[in-house]
Formats: C-alpha cells, structure tokens, sequence
C-alpha cells in the first residue's frame, strides 16, 4: 500500500491537536481529512472511506467509543483501523475501547515521531498486497480469508479486524499453545504499546460470537486452537 494512497481521518475537538497531527502525516506523504466531533466524524468516514481513523475519546455530540461501536456495526468499516487518541490512560477506558473494536490506543500528550511510528505498525498489519486468498476449515469452522468472514457451521460471523487476525493466527497451527508474548508480537508488533487485557478482551469477543468450543485457555501461558 503506497503512502500516496493512504487516506487518514484525524478526529479532535482541539484546533491545536488537529493542525500538529496533520502537519506531521502530511510530511510522511499521507492525505489527511479531519472532523472535531463525533457527530462530524461519522459523517466524513462514510463520505471519505478512510483507510486508518485517529479517534480522540472525549468529543462534544458523540464520544469516541460510540463513533466506534457505531462504525464497527457497519460492514464496509469491518477492515478501517481504529486507533484512540485520548489523554486518558486508565486500564477501564483501554479496555472499553478494544472491546468496540479499537485496533490501537494512543495517549496524549502525541510524540509526532511515536505517532508516525505506530501509524506506520498499523498500516503494515491492513489487508493488501499480493497475497493469495485462502479459505480454510477444521470441523464445524472455517476462514474466508479474502471476505475477512469466519463460518461456523456454515453461517457467516463477521469479526473485527483484530479479532480476525487473532483467530486466523491461532488456526495457523492448531493444538499450538500460543504464549500471549508470541500474540501481541505477532498481532500488534513489538513497536506498538497495548493494555495487558487486550489480547483477554479480544479473546471473549470472539467466543461471544464463534461459541466457547474453539479457543482454548491455558492459563499463565496462553491460548491455543483445538480441532
């Protein structure tokens, strides 16, 4: 995915924020629209169809987790990545965030060389390139890794894009016990920062929607596919 094409929605209801973050994406070649509140922010990403979305939590009209959950309800959104940009850093609202299906989370006062950094970890993880799409299946559950879509026993869940990377790494290598150091490695990159219940929260999303049967927990290492 060449930067030229790569289109970023930057969403905050502080003028100063916007033209700092904007400045800097625009320099490593991005093409940036922005919005100042939640109401604004739907609005733009339906119109603008964003590869990446910078979504500030505190905003006037809507906040930032339900511009979130709002998007994530709507298919064409299932493959935007999502990150937060907010000052607050408590675990519960990392949690809440990851929960509406929120890709990464960063904290504010923004380091523009961290921001680049984390954009750019991001946008290496996204759908694209060359590669072959595949459909696999083990038992009553497969993969369509093309549609982004997991079947179970023939009916279609559609999973975040998180979500679905996780799954699709733990098939990888059914019966592997996955430790949750090699997940985070693999899912968000050694450069990306995430909570400790990220990889938990995902976790029991993706049981809330595939059934309790496929996951399994190894406590105090990590978690494996059965058959």
């Amino acid at each position: 995915m060449a930067n030229e094409k790569i289109k970023i929605l930057i969403v905050d209801d502080e003028p100063d924020i916007l033209e700092v973050i904007e400045y800097n994406l625009v320099k490593e070649d991005y093409q940036v629209v922005k919005a100042v509140n939640g109401k604004q922010a739907l609005e733009m990403a339906i119109s603008e169809r964003p590869n990446l979305i910078l979504l500030d939590i505190m905003m006037p009209e809507m906040d930032g987790i339900e511009v979130c959950r709002e998007l994530r309800s709507r298919r064409e959104f299932d493959q935007t990545l999502i990150s937060f940009l907010t000052a607050r850093n408590e675990d519960f609202t990392q949690v809440q965030g990851f929960d509406v299906g929120a890709d990464d989370y960063i904290t504010k006062p923004i380091k523009p060389r961290l921001l680049v950094s984390r954009i750019k970890a991001l946008l290496r993880r996204s759908p694209g390139g060359d590669t072959v799409a595949e459909k696999v299946s083990y038992g009553d559950l497969s993969i369509d890794e093309e549609k982004y879509l997991v079947y179970v026993k023939g009916n279609p869940i559609t999973l975040a894009k998180k979500e679905f990377e996780l799954i699709q790494l733990l098939v990888s290598r059914p019966g592997k016990v996955f430790t949750r150091q090699e997940i985070f490695n693999k899912i968000w990159g050694m450069d990306v920062i995430v909570g400790d219940r990220t990889i938990d929260v995902h976790i029991r999303k993706i049981r809330e929607k595939i059934g309790e049967d496929y996951i399994k927990t190894i406590k105090g290492i990590g978690y494996k596919f059965d058959q």
